[in-house]
């Protein structure tokens, strides 16, 4: 179960999560017409190894990402980094050189994507994932394609302090993400995380934000209770919070912002992909989620 003061590393807790994608990642890019290509998602997966290889190796059917749920799972996984990566490029594209990207767990976008010269990308982090992440591309001979900056801070920390540090100018424009993040933190570290963010964020600066409306109660218990009574602490139920803040539109909508919010399901249907029904394991949990992105005024 979380703590306030709880840490990890890539294959604990909530790190674990984030070879959870990850792999998602990497099946979406096998597919005839991926949404999104993520060549460095299987070196991560292969850097650990195990069921993570064996997973893209076919050698594992019986794991999550190979049922009904992983599947619409990992079409999501491609929507979300189709939508994300786009963000980043209309940011680029607007004159934005300081690119944060929170919770960077094993985010590749400073190596794959195309930065303008000039870009500063600051990925902010727990150490050990950070250093995983370092060293499996380092012993690659992989180079990023911007300036990265690693910034390992816990987010329920004086993050803003040790972003700072690393160079960041609050003066110059800035494109945030918060990607795979928010379910992760209660409502109250929502709130900080948001209020940093606009207090470092200078008129023309971008934000993007993945979202959930939180379960009902009753539902989000018996979820977690079931993972228990499988034997399964540490997978996704016991690791999130079932909070909400605000809706990030509203939220920066109201402090001097231009938020739009997209339900995921819309967003899939836009991008040709199928949306699990309300049925399914799936349906309930991807039709609370929403894509935000935001702009300074």
């Amino acid at each position: 179960m979380r703590t306030d003061n709880d840490t990890w590393d890539i294959t604990t807790s909530v790190g674990s999560t984030a070879l959870f994608v990850a792999a998602s990642r990497a099946l979406e890019a096998c597919k005839p017409d991926p949404l999104a290509v993520d060549p460095y998602a299987e070196v991560f997966c292969r850097a650990v190894g195990g069921q993570w290889s064996a997973l893209l190796d076919g050698a594992a059917p019986d794991h999550d990402l190979k049922s009904e749920f992983g599947e619409h799972f990992v079409n999501f996984q491609g929507a979300r980094t189709k939508y994300f990566d786009a963000y980043f490029a209309d940011a680029a594209d607007a004159g934005v050189r300081q690119i944060v990207i929170l919770a960077a767990g094993l985010d590749s976008r400073a190596y794959r994507l195309g930065w303008p010269a000039g870009t500063l990308v600051f990925e902010l982090d727990q150490p050990r994932v950070l250093d995983f992440k370092r060293e499996v591309l380092a012993d690659r001979g992989d180079t990023p394609r911007a300036e990265r900056r690693e910034v390992p801070v816990d987010l329920r920390e004086d993050w803003p302090a040790a972003l700072r540090d690393a160079g960041f100018d609050p003066a110059k424009p800035s494109a945030w993400l918060a990607e795979g993040l928010l379910l992760y933190l209660p409502a109250t570290a929502q709130e900080s995380l948001f209020t940093g963010i606009d207090a470092l964020a200078s008129r023309g600066s971008r934000a993007a934000v993945e979202e959930a409306a939180p379960m009902p109660r009753d539902v989000f218990e018996a979820k977690r209770e079931e993972e228990r009574a499988a034997g399964e602490e540490g997978t996704f139920f016991t690791l999130v919070y079932n909070e909400q803040h605000a809706p990030a539109d509203q939220w920066f909508s109201t402090r001097g912002w231009t938020a739009e919010a997209t339900r995921l399901p819309d967003y899939l249907r836009r991008v040709g992909r199928p949306v699990a029904g309300m049925d399914t394991d799936a349906g309930p949990m991807l039709a609370s989620m929403s894509l935000v992105s935001a702009t300074k005024r």
